[in-house]
């Protein structure tokens, strides 16, 4: 990667609401000598913005505002070429990311973004994986919610499993917080392309090689009480699973036959039943082009919970690993504070840090978060609040 870049890191969409999060979290923890700025479309605001972090930021040199436009391909060639790494949370990704994601790819730069979007992610694989392996960008996609703390919960479970053993483990997720209305747009937009990004899935698999003789799978997608709690636990159709099957099949720590199941912790049967009610009558809605823009409407990107409610907001996610049938489960948890913005924001603004800064693996091309940052990134959330443990299971 050429060193002559004006930045180290340029955070683009810190006008919008998780931006402007992300935008004060790097304005309070950035290390003095990180050279970065934030971009968008607003002039007026990210001129508003930048002095407002001016009084945060641990540093004597201004942060950098850069006027860069999504839907201006130009405007993304120039962006990609004056930083080492663009961390973006503009979104809808699909209808929004891909000019960002090719100039970063042809240009070295590495790249990071909160998307949870299979089909954007798995576009990006087939456009420009070969281009960001010869450039020598690093394309790092769900570094927010959408999926380091399932990703790297189950990077982080593996150490306290033997190794070269079939894995079999379960993610069980728990939250209370309001639903991002980035992903809900996203959400929304996914249910009614499911027969397109189930093309794109496909071709992407025919496309990539494994050359490895490991087996990697998925658990059966039942609903079950969860082993810890004893609540009922529904299979959750998102990303997360997905990601971290895709590190299990990079990395040989996961053993020779690994299998994950990701699954929602609902409570009891009533709530159960009525989320798979609620489930279907979304996806059925989203299908349906009036009633799809009908969905969209009832929530804006950009917008977010108060202050308070996300104070009261938090998330936790168990592993449950099953080394043997005599053997007690192992059990570990992954815990933080408001899952879809606060702690979002601090998990991109670290990940961003974390390529930028850190020494890391000497990979190119589309990486899952384990994959390109791994115990580096581990290490910066546990020291910005986020918790990996192991749980007791009960006797």
């Amino acid at each position: 990667m050429p060193a002559e870049r004006d930045y180290d890191v340029v955070l683009l969409g810190a006008t919008g609401f998780t931006g402007g999060l992300t935008a004060r979290y790097l304005a309070a923890h950035a290390p003095g000598d990180l050279r970065w700025a934030i971009a968008g479309r607003d002039t007026e605001r990210l001129r508003a913005l930048a002095a407002e972090l001016a009084g945060v930021a641990r540093r004597s040199r201004p942060v950098g505002a850069l006027r860069a436009d999504v839907t201006d391909p130009p405007s993304m060639r120039a962006l990609a070429e004056a930083s080492r790494l663009v961390a973006t949370t503009v979104g809808p990704f699909q209808r929004y990311g891909a000019a960002l994601v090719a100039a970063c790819a042809r240009s070295g730069t590495d790249y990071v973004d909160i998307t949870g979007e299979q089909e954007f992610v798995d576009r990006t694989w087939l456009e420009h994986q070969d281009e960001a392996l010869a450039s020598g960008s690093r394309l790092v996609h769900c570094c927010g919610f959408d999926s380091v703390p399932h990703d790297l919960g189950v990077w982080w479970t593996l150490r306290h499993l033997p190794a070269d053993v079939p894995l079999r483990i379960r993610g069980y997720v728990r939250a209370s917080a309001a639903v991002s209305s980035g992903t809900y747009d996203s959400a929304v937009r996914a249910f009614g392309r499911a027969r397109q990004m189930a093309v794109v899935a496909s071709q992407r698999r025919r496309a990539e090689h494994d050359p490895s003789q490991r087996y990697v799978g998925s658990l059966p997608a039942q609903p079950h009480r969860e082993p810890v709690s004893g609540r009922w636990a529904l299979p959750l159709p998102t990303i997360d699973p997905v990601v971290v099957r895709r590190s299990a099949r990079a990395l040989p720590a996961y053993g020779p036959d690994f299998r994950y199941g990701h699954y929602a912790v609902v409570g009891g049967a009533g709530a159960a039943a009525a989320v798979v009610a609620g489930t279907g009558a979304l996806l059925a809605f989203s299908a349906l082009p009036p009633t799809r823009a009908a969905l969209l409407r009832l929530r804006r990107p950009g917008r977010g919970p108060t202050q308070e409610r996300r104070d009261r907001s938090w998330f936790r996610v168990r592993f449950v690993a099953s080394v043997g049938e005599d053997t007690l489960p192992v059990v570990t948890e992954v815990a933080g504070g408001d899952p879809g913005y606060g702690e979002t924001a601090k998990m991109l603004a670290e990940s961003a840090m974390c390529l930028a800064r850190d020494d890391l693996p000497g990979l190119a091309g589309q990486l899952t978060p384990t994959q390109a940052m791994g115990d580096a990134l581990v290490d910066r959330l546990e020291r910005a609040g986020i918790t990996f443990r192991r749980v007791e299971m009960p006797q």
